[in-house]
């Protein structure tokens, strides 16, 4: 469910038709996208725009309740994993409820991206660095 304006005109298209437990993935520039998933392809060059970046927009406008990881990422990329985790304790700050976070393992988390409403792929060239997040609502 939407929050607020981005300028990205598919990533807001798919914030905006997102139901509850809705899932969508941002991902590395190294992610394998499925071939029947909806892709969101921002990367331009190497590092543009960033996982964090966009992880920051896109939580900017939608409602979240649930975040799933791989586990290689806590250790692989610890530094972007606990930015990752920063923002998501603003968020639930914010809406003052738990996000529940999980993780997988990689090979399982790339499988279960298949499930996900679209794949927003970035520049970025960080191990790891993708998240699946279930939508939730304003509610």
């Amino acid at each position: 469910m939407k929050k607020n304006t981005l300028l990205n005109a598919d990533l807001s298209h798919c914030i905006a038709t997102l139901g509850h437990t809705d899932e969508i993935t941002i991902c590395d520039a190294g992610l394998p996208i499925p071939a029947p998933s909806k892709r969101i392809d921002l990367a331009l060059i190497k590092g543009i725009p960033t996982f964090i970046d966009t992880v920051k927009a896109t939580l900017s406008e939608m409602q979240i309740e649930g975040v799933i990881l791989a586990e290689e990422f806590k250790t692989i990329s610890p530094e972007c994993h606990a930015e990752l985790l920063r923002l998501i304790e603003i968020e639930e700050a914010l809406r003052e409820k738990p996000i529940a976070i999980s993780y997988l393992p990689h090979e399982t988390f790339k499988t279960r991206t298949h499930q996900s409403k679209a794949i927003v792929r970035t520049g970025e060239c960080t191990p790891y660095a993708n998240v699946i997040f279930q939508s939730g609502v304003v509610f």
